[in-house]
């Protein structure tokens, strides 16, 4: 029983990975739980493991005195001395308990104390393996799918990929090998919780960082990525180093760091563009492919209006505003994307409300647009004080173009009104219960059967004027 409790222990903390201090403390917690329960809760029950025998010994604590009054707790001094020579009244010893005749009920308890204890060290081994390992890609296979939830292989411990970390549109099977980055690691009272995700910012950002040695050194630095899982997603790189291109170095020879990137990525389409300290500039670049005629900036509020060509509109705002709302999430700013043709009608009315100003026209109409008074509206609504400060307009013409603003803003909307009346009353006209009498009154006049009847009543005409030629031939 000896080697076979040293060869268990070992056996045990191979398998399991465990430390032999932990799978001992785990059989000695065992062993004393089954002794209280087969003498009493209320002993004071220790167990102590033999490394030179092999064997767990149990000892039981009990006071030293001349007369007992509690067996449970108390020894006469007279035994106390068989055990220990040196022993005095009111002194502790410890008294071995045989467990050979533990029985069955014991045993299973001390059976589901070490099962439990076993689980308990695994845990936290796990957490104490993994807890420093967030932030890390990791590599696992898929063993069961439980919910739309991916439950992950990775060895010593399983992950869990929840569905709403995983990306839309992608499907695994059960044994097929899968990359995540690890999230967060939960410690629960049913084991340790491994959180793994492959929809967040973080995951692209490693992805680059284990592609581009140039990342991973430091040289090149990713300032700011945005995404949309399985869909597009836009990469802000700086370098620290002039003679390297960052964009070039992310994208590699014939763009093979990019590819490996979209490859793990399933063909989501990614987008590097360089980042700058000016705003404007990284805006511009954010906004890529398409290309910026120009741009209006509010750094107070961080908003910005983007002026681009007319074929460019679409390519700026992406599908279903894609690119520009990407380019929001990177830069931080508020975009406002207009074409040409419409900056081009807004300083023509901006020209309209600054014409009862005299001098002032087209450049204060330009002068507004740059300082973000980009319609009517905003004409309208700004302090005068800060029209005042555009060169060519006062205090008193600014109220006066404010003024004016507010009269073709409500012109505007009165005849949109008195259009949308007329366009209302078109639809309605046929549904109205004197609708039918139009349609027959047109057709009334056609079918008038009176005009029908004259045509046989100048056949008859017609007939004797013949005759009488036909007679007087004759």
């Amino acid at each position: 029983m000896e080697i076979d409790l040293k060869r268990i222990i070992d056996q045990v903390c191979k398998d399991k990975g465990l430390t032999r201090a932990a799978v001992i403390d785990a059989l000695q917690k065992a062993l004393v739980m089954a002794a209280r329960r087969r003498f009493g809760l209320e002993r004071e029950i220790e167990a102590q493991y033999n490394e030179s025998t092999g064997e767990i010994e149990l000892f039981e604590f009990k006071t030293v005195v001349e007369s007992v009054t509690d067996p449970a707790t108390q020894v006469l001094l007279a035994e106390a001395l068989s055990h220990d020579s040196e022993v005095e009244t009111d002194d502790q010893i410890g008294l071995k308990i045989d467990t050979t005749g533990f029985g069955r009920i014991a045993a299973q308890t001390a059976k589901q104390v070490i099962i439990q204890e076993v689980r308990g060290a695994e845990r936290q081994i796990v957490y104490d393996e993994y807890k420093d390992r967030v932030g890390e890609v990791v590599n696992g296979i898929v063993r069961r799918i439980e919910k739309g939830n991916l439950i992950v292989d990775l060895g010593r411990a399983e992950g869990i990929v929840p569905r709403k970390e995983q990306v839309p549109r992608e499907m695994y099977r059960v044994n097929e090998r899968i990359r995540a980055y690890i999230l967060e690691v939960q410690k629960e009272a049913r084991g340790q919780q491994v959180l793994l995700s492959r929809s967040c910012t973080q995951f692209l950002t490693k992805l680059f960082e284990q592609e581009v040695p140039e990342i991973y050194e430091g040289i090149v630095q990713i300032s700011a990525a945005a995404r949309e899982p399985g869909a597009r997603a836009k990469v802000a790189v700086s370098s620290r180093d002039n003679d390297v291109d960052p964009v070039g170095a992310c994208v590699g020879m014939r763009g093979s760091r990019v590819q490996a990137v979209v490859g793990e990525l399933r063909g989501e389409k990614i987008d590097i563009v360089p980042w700058s300290s000016d705003s404007v500039r990284y805006v511009c670049n954010a906004l890529a492919p398409a290309q910026v005629v120009r741009v209006m900036v509010d750094d107070v509020n961080k908003q910005m209006d983007v002026v681009v060509p007319d074929d460019q509109l679409s390519l700026a705002i992406g599908r279903k505003g894609q690119n520009v709302r990407l380019a929001v999430q990177l830069t931080g700013f508020r975009i406002d994307i207009k074409s040409e043709t419409k900056m081009l009608e807004a300083q023509g009315d901006l020209e309209e409300a600054l014409s009862v100003v005299e001098g002032a026209g087209e450049a204060e109409a330009r002068l507004l647009l740059d300082h973000g008074v980009s319609d009517l509206a905003a004409l309208a609504e700004a302090e005068t004080e800060f029209l005042a400060q555009i060169p060519g307009i006062s205090a008193a013409g600014a109220a006066r173009a404010q003024e004016r603003a507010r009269e073709i803003q409500a012109e505007r909307l009165a005849a949109a009104a008195e259009a949308e009346a007329e366009q209302a009353a078109r639809e309605a006209q046929p549904e109205t219960p004197g609708a039918p009498e139009p349609e027959p009154a047109a057709p009334a006049e056609t079918p008038e059967v009176p005009a029908a009847e004259a045509v046989p009543e100048a056949v008859p005409e017609a007939e004797p004027a013949v005759k009488p030629e036909t007679g007087a031939d004759a």
